[in-house]
């Protein structure tokens, strides 16, 4: 979503979510080759660029406090890459540079792409902030060059995402149904390449066919099939990633597992309700666990 105004643009960055990741060879530069089944949340930061003379970072939210507010935050460096392609290929900006506000209220290195969407929005804003006009596929070759997952949340998309994540596949708007979930995050950061250097087998099996049927009992049978390849390391890291899928089961959850390189984990529920509910009962239960009832967008 994004609305602008005269100087204004803001993007919202909703959390990405691996329904199914499977990590199917290694390549010679150290990088996973993956194929994975993406899909976006309600649930979402949000990025604000006003126009500016220079760039600078403010951070409000309940994860303000958690994240750097300097050039190794992914926002600047997302606002750097922006700049520098720009200036490399000779295009004028309409400003020199911005304001940029981010309002923090995903968990930090969590598995849902919270930087990374972070980042996507700051390219997307900037991009007509700016007046640059780039093309999607310019913005996720950009992204690309930031993390394996910008690109894809760049569109914010359901997507069969391969390869490190450069290679985007998305389906049909009525290919899935809304999906209503809970995310779960015990509390703990879980580092991305420490997952991926505790994985024993970099050689596994790609997705099965897509269900050819739309409905959520198809879909759901189909999840059933896959997997996350990367649930064991992770729990090797971060054993309470076992306590939370065990949580989500017992309040009913059709389906539950971990997101991307974790710790978060989601839960998919049968109606807005039961997500609620479940959520609710989980909030009593874990009061120092970030908690959220949301749904696929």
């Amino acid at each position: 979503m994004m609305k602008s105004s005269a100087g204004i643009c803001a993007e919202t960055a909703h959390a990405k979510i691996n329904l199914a990741l499977h990590v199917t060879g290694k390549r010679a530069d150290g990088y996973h080759d993956l194929d994975s089944l993406v899909v976006f949340a309600a649930s979402s930061d949000r990025i604000t660029a006003i126009k500016a003379e220079t760039v600078s970072l403010t951070l409000q939210g309940p994860g303000a406090t958690k994240l750097p507010s300097d050039s190794g935050n992914s926002v600047l460096m997302a606002a750097q890459a922006l700049s520098d392609n720009a200036r490399i290929n000779g295009l004028e900006l309409a400003c020199a540079g911005a304001e940029l506000v981010l309002e923090k209220n995903l968990p930090v290195a969590a598995g849902i792409g919270g930087g990374s969407a972070d980042a996507a929005a700051t390219l997307r804003a900037l991009n007509r902030l700016w007046g640059l006009n780039l093309a999607q596929d310019v913005l996720e070759r950009i992204g690309a060059r930031l993390g394996a997952d910008v690109a894809v949340c760049i569109g914010g998309q359901t997507c069969r995402m391969r390869g490190i994540g450069e290679q985007l596949t998305p389906l049909a708007e009525q290919h899935m149904p809304r999906l209503d979930l809970v995310l779960v995050n015990p509390g703990v950061p879980v580092a991305t390449p420490s997952v991926f250097q505790s994985l024993e087998n970099p050689h596994q099996s790609i997705l099965p066919p897509l269900p050819d049927q739309y409905d959520f009992e198809s879909w759901l049978n189909w999840l059933d099939g896959t997997r996350n390849d990367l649930f064991q390391p992770a729990c090797k890291i971060c054993p309470q990633i076992g306590d939370v899928i065990s949580e989500l089961n017992r309040t009913g959850a059709k389906l539950s597992r971990m997101s991307g390189s974790g710790a978060s984990c989601f839960g998919i529920f049968e109606t807005p309700d039961d997500a609620e509910s479940a959520a609710t009962a989980l909030k009593k239960r874990h009061h120092d666990w970030w908690i959220c009832a949301t749904h696929t967008v």
